[in-house]
């Protein structure tokens, strides 16, 4: 027999207790062995100084909405869990405390740095998953990964020595992205670039034979100390004839030639560039075609050089201000020019990124772009919604080299060793402790791999590979991919040309993109804002469930959401209607198992025929991924279908003292089928609240979570009972809505009289009237006569009303006398104040506007009351 649900649903009691007997069941393990088809999907590893934000409870609601959804519809699916190392962020966070204590990465040495580094990651690192279990996340937490576990550290260097033997990783000087705060190179794609306003500083060179000066103008004086030429286009026919001389550098005094180079934009400003190879990746690629020296100015935190002793020390933004008062003094400076221009900023600590050249690791690009380019452009992969594949394409034609190293200590330390003694080079999987050439000791490259280096290998890496793993060839190529669209080119481009290239097929088919979650004016929520807002407080006040809902029903693929309070309470408001309504039922079962009656009465063919429709529309909106829909349709049946029509359509046969057993019986079948089934849709979404009902009502499986996903079935199909009982429906809607706009209390009843040709429908639906509709008695036929009536059409009926019976026409009359009486001496009060000068003249413009409106409202509101007065008059 069913049990009994608490009169309220507590969170707080149900969410933990019931996440733990998941896992000690083992639900969320995929099992290979079972012959089930495999779908599966790698969670974005966050990173482990992270907390759990809105956009980590977005990803993961999205993923684990997937990931249930296919687990009930028979799939093995696999929801592989992990946690990143996070290079940078994490490394900070440590010589931050070491800060604290008086010390230095360089004064404790690497190995003691790593020692806290591990020490910190135990401690902190798990945070984060021990949050997405606070969300139902139902992950394999058996095969929770690490981005720097010994499986992934194997598959990282594999990758590295095998892109280094096929020519596609090199060493060599080129101009990189520098911070200098976090003291690192960074890739392209980790620079973000913001709008701020800088200058144009217009100076002048002379030129060295003394026939006069050319003009040129920079957004960055400071760097004219590493000027080592300056340029023209050849083709401009203004400079064609000191191409090949020389100017005198301002200040330095230094001799630096003109070159020609089509570089240059004739029709932009003067038509003449300085040429800083050190610090401008365009000069420095001008600097290499005409062997120009690389003169860098700047130390690691990007300081002045000791090669500049006016300078040396100064901060870039300090030493620009000195060297323009200087060029001013020297008469180099011809005028200043207000100019915003795009600066790329780093995207961990937001400081200004300073190009230099630094000798550094590179992966050639060009060649692994490619094919990822191919393999979208052929459908293999497809991103959900289309448009993001040209953020994609937009990258990927026009990459270049990828730097990969990072001058930190935490991290992926970079597989190469140099002999200092003959100079050899070797890159290898193992330690190399002594040189092949010479015999002399090795020693090996300090710097370590890009973050997006190993999280690039993420959906075969985490499976076993290069190992020909069990898990590897059941489980890969992945199939959806769950992320952002701020993150394709960090991540989702790199795991593709990386898979393609280590195990020539594509990691996923699918990549389903999403939005931000934005606060509800619809900005950003950020820290210097302070309008973040903290998922566990949110499942701590409403529960996972409400929170899940409400992510859900918000989502639409690739575009932003606002987080609204009133939505969440919302999504909390449906878990107690399903909760009550789930409650309503189980008081009235005697039944002990989910099976329907033989003989169906109409009420009942239309809650299934509505349930298999409603069914059949949430698999095909999963399927295409348009999550938020299908959580809307759910809502729509289960609210108004279910709880607000069915049970209510219901009750006589449950309570009525002259129900036979079998009518009685009948009608619990249907009410446990259904709301079976709607527990069974509605658990990815809400996974908490729906095992609770379930594991309380007769149910067929050990959990909801490895129950059948319901489907559309064709013996569920009564499209011609459901169309009637519509129409019966729309007649009692139509009544209460008319009643409703009288104001006429449900306990006054009235008499129906439906005049219909299909008779046969309408006798069926006398009870539902009296029940639903008010009405004292029915009456279905043809060609009455009824005077001083209410009329009220619908689909196949004309419905009329006893005016008499509904309102004492004459005390109405003199109510609504009175009524008029009130608003037109509120519209004379109004037109008196507007008509006041003094009023007009002294009042805040905000009350000026109040009281017009409440004059726009009292005028519509006399002329619905005089329309009404003149309808009851004529009946």
């Amino acid at each position: 027999m069913a049990k009994q649900l608490e009169k309220n649903y507590n969170p707080a009691e149900v969410d933990d207790r019931l996440y733990q007997t998941w896992m000690e069941k083992g639900y969320f393990h995929a099992d290979s062995s079972t012959g089930k088809k495999p779908y599966t999907i790698v969670m974005p590893p966050p990173n482990i100084t992270g907390q759990l934000h809105m956009g980590h409870a977005l990803d993961n609601t999205l993923q684990d909405i997937l990931i249930r959804f296919k687990r009930m519809s028979g799939y093995c699916a696999l929801w592989l869990p992990g946690t990143d190392h996070a290079s940078i962020a994490t490394e900070a966070k440590i010589v931050e405390q070491m800060k604290k204590e008086g010390l230095t990465k360089e004064g404790i040495g690497r190995e003691k740095f790593l020692e806290r580094a591990w020490a910190w990651k135990e401690q902190y690192g798990g945070r984060i998953c021990e949050q997405l279990k606070k969300m139902g996340s139902s992950c394999d937490w058996d095969r929770l990964r690490f981005t720097m576990d010994k499986g992934c550290n194997d598959a990282v260097n594999e990758v590295f020595v095998r892109l280094y033997n096929k020519g596609l990783i090199y060493r060599g000087e080129r101009i990189i992205n520098w911070c200098p705060h976090c003291l690192t190179s960074i890739s392209d794609a980790e620079v973000e670039y913001e709008e701020q306003a800088g200058h144009f500083w217009h100076l002048r060179y002379q030129l060295s034979d003394g026939s006069g000066y050319i003009n040129l103008a920079t957004t960055r004086p400071e760097t004219l100390l590493g000027d080592t030429a300056v340029a023209v286009n050849p083709n401009d026919e203004r400079y064609k004839d000191i191409i090949g001389k020389t100017v005198i550098l301002p200040i330095v005094h230094r001799e630096i030639p003109i070159v020609a180079d089509e570089y240059v934009e004739m029709d932009f400003g003067t038509g003449v560039v300085k040429i800083t190879p050190a610090h401008d990746p365009n000069d420095f690629e001008v600097g290499l075609r005409h062997n120009l020296p690389v003169i860098n100015v700047m130390t690691d935190d990007a300081k002045i050089t000791e090669d500049y002793p006016k300078y040396a020390g100064m901060d870039r933004f300090e030493a620009r201000k000195a060297i323009v008062e200087d060029l001013e003094k020297e008469g180099a400076l011809v005028k200043v020019e207000d100019y915003a221009h795009n600066v790329g900023t780093c995207y961990r600590c937001g400081t200004t990124v300073e190009p230099r050249v630094s000798k550094q690791w590179f992966v050639s690009m060009k060649p692994l772009a490619k094919p990822a380019i191919e393999k979208v452009k052929n459908g293999e992969t497809k991103f959900v919604p289309e448009r993001f594949d040209k953020i994609y394409f937009h990258w990927l034609e026009n990459i270049r080299d990828w730097c990969i190293s990072r001058q930190l200590w935490w991290g992926h330390q970079i597989p190469a060793y140099y002999c200092d003694t003959c100079g050899e080079v070797v890159v290898s999987k193992d330690e190399v402790k002594t040189c092949p050439k010479c015999s002399k000791p090795m020693r090996r490259d300090p710097d370590t791999l890009d973050t997006w280096f190993s999280s690039a290998l993420w959906p075969f890496s985490t499976l076993g590979w290069p190992e020909e793993t069990e898990d590897l060839k059941y489980f890969y190529p992945t199939n959806t991919l769950v992320t952002g669209y701020d993150i394709i080119p960090f991540w989702v481009m790199r795991m593709m040309f990386s898979g393609i290239e280590q195990t020539g097929q594509v990691p996923f088919d699918t990549v389903l993109i999403h939005g931000l979650v934005r606060d509800a004016q619809g900005r950003k929520m950020s820290k210097s804002l302070g309008n973040g807002i903290d998922p566990l407080l949110i499942i701590e006040q409403y529960g996972a469930d409400a929170l899940r809902f409400m992510l859900a029903t918000g989502n639409s693929p690739g575009n932003d959401m606002r987080f609204i309070d009133e939505k969440v309470v919302a999504a909390r408001n449906f878990a107690n209607k399903i909760w009550n309504a789930s409650r309503f039922v189980l008081m009235n079962l005697d039944i002990d198992e989910v099976s329907l009656p033989e003989d169906l009465i109409l009420e009942d063919k239309w809650i299934l025929s509505r349930l298999n429709k409603t069914v059949k529309e949430v698999n095909e909106n999963l399927e295409r991924f348009e999550i938020g829909i299908a959580a809307t349709k759910l809502y729509d049946f289960a609210w108004d279908d279910f709880c607000d029509w069915y049970i209510e359509l219901v009750k006589p046969r449950l309570f009525e003292t002259n129900t036979n057993e079998a009518t009685k019986k009948s009608a619990q079948q249907v009410l446990l089928y259904v709301l079976t089934d709607i527990l069974k849709a509605l658990h990815p979404f809400m996974p908490f609240i729906t095992e609770e009902i379930y594991q309380n009502i007769p149910h067929n499986k050990e959990s909801i979570m490895i129950d059948d996903y319901p489907i559309f079935r064709n013996e569920l199909v009564f499209d011609a009972e459901e169309a009637e009982m519509n129409k019966v429906m729309e007649l009692i809607k139509a009544v209460r809505n008319r009643r409703s706009e009288m104001n006429i209390a449900p306990s006054k009843k009235a008499h129906l009289y439906i005049e219909t040709e299909n008779a046969e429908l309408f006798e069926k639906g006398k009870g539902y009237y009296e029940r639903l509709a008010s009405a004292s008695g029915v009456t279905v036929g043809n060609g009455f006569d009824i005077q001083n009536a209410v009329t009220i059409v619908t689909d196949g009926a004309k419905t009329y009303i006893p005016l008499a019976e509904l309102v004492d026409v004459s005390a109405e009359l003199d109510r609504m006398a009175k009524e008029k009486e009130k608003l037109l001496s509120e519209i004379k009060r109004v037109d008196g104040m507007l008509s006041n000068e003094g009023f007009v003249s002294k009042a805040p413009a905000a009350k000026i506007e109040a009281e017009k409106a409440k004059k726009e409202k009292f005028v519509a509101m006399l002329e619905a009351l005089e329309k009404s007065i003149e309808e009851l008059k004529n009946m």
